[in-house]
């Protein structure tokens, strides 16, 4: 595939400066890209490399200096960039139907353009909408629905009754519907307490490798539309997330928290449960969160607290043998002085 720079910019919603009749036939990063090829320039820091990368254009943000090179101007070169990717990379799988070696059900719905890859498994009672693609080893429990534009890859397993939205895709190894961890203390054991409800995964969520989401006590643990899961992340029992919310890998969510709409959780975070997070919240990775934070705000450390009072600590830490040894000069000289003035008294 190949695009002249005018019709890169109409894509993309930008401005041309230079030739709009240069010929793209891919994407590249400023350091490796050649001839024939854009690049994008999203960092300041690397504004230098303007001038001396090779590609036929770059895009550039508003006000940038295009070093006397073709570029196209947009709001945002990062996203500018993923849009191009799509365009000359993506594109839709051909449908392949039930395969071989692949085990579908007695009375199993599947919609138009379904791939079931061998190895996989669908239960009874299961509906899949159109253009789903379920590759080798995916195990759908009895009851499940999916809808349109799904991917699920190698060994996801969603287990009973669960339902999977539209244009979802979950990588590798991913359980969705496991039991909650939910057990009632009988004397010296324990006694499971029965988990009979669902998960729910709304449209255009993705969800990473390997992550695990319990299924509800009696409703429904629910993923908002448009979040992204990283990989390795635990959602318990019950958890509510709003929409649009990015979850950084190895996060821990404890049961019953609630999640507002576009929250951001940094590298394992883990929240206590029962609790909420307020819209456009924040939190630092690692950071531990044991109770309610209100919408708008940026929490770290663990406990949470408000980030900037966190850097503050945070620089403080390295001094604390320092001022250790200042304070015990100090007290001892406190008890000299004392010591003499007791002389005098």
């Amino acid at each position: 595939m190949q695009k002249t720079l005018k019709e890169i910019a109409e894509y993309l919603g930008g401005t041309v400066t230079g030739d709009p009749e240069t010929l793209i036939a891919g994407l590249a990063t400023l350091d490796d890209a050649g001839e024939g090829q854009v690049t994008f320039l999203a960092n300041p820091k690397y504004a230098s490399k303007v001038a001396t990368t090779r590609a036929s254009a770059v895009i550039l943000p508003p006000g940038a200096d295009n070093c006397g090179r073709n570029a196209v101007t947009v709001a945002n070169p990062y996203l500018a960039f993923a849009k191009l990717l799509t365009l000359f990379y993506v594109r839709p799988a051909e449908p392949r139907g039930v395969m071989p070696g692949a085990f579908v059900a007695e009375g199993v719905t599947c919609g138009e353009g379904v791939t079931v890859y061998p190895g996989a498994s669908v239960a009874a009672g299961v509906v899949l909408g159109a253009r789903v693609t379920l590759y080798p080893g995916v195990a759908l429990y009895p009851g499940v629905r999916i809808g349109d534009d799904v991917t699920l890859h190698s060994n996801v397993s969603v287990r009973e009754g669960c339902r999977i939205g539209n244009r979802v895709t979950i990588h590798n190894g991913t359980v969705i519907g496991s039991d909650g961890f939910g057990y009632a203390p009988d004397g010296p054991s324990w006694y499971k307490i029965p988990q009979i409800g669902i998960v729910v995964v709304e449209d255009d969520v993705e969800i990473g490798a390997n992550c695990t989401i319990d299924r509800a006590a009696l409703e429904v643990t629910r993923i908002g539309r448009g979040t992204k899961l990283d990989n390795l992340v635990q959602i318990a029992h019950n958890v509510i997330t709003g929409e649009n919310c990015m979850i950084v890998s190895q996060v821990g969510i404890s049961g019953s928290t609630k999640l507002g709409n576009h929250v951001v959780l940094g590298g394992q975070v883990g929240l206590a449960g029962h609790i909420q997070v307020g819209d456009n919240t924040m939190v630092g990775a690692q950071s531990g969160v044991p109770g309610n934070v209100p919408a708008n705000q940026v929490v770290s450390g663990s406990p949470a607290i408000p980030h900037r009072e966190w850097l503050k600590a945070s620089g403080i830490f390295p001094k604390l043998p320092e001022y250790r040894k200042t304070l015990g000069a100090l007290e001892k000289r406190v008890q000299e002085l004392e010591a003499k003035l007791a002389e005098k008294g």
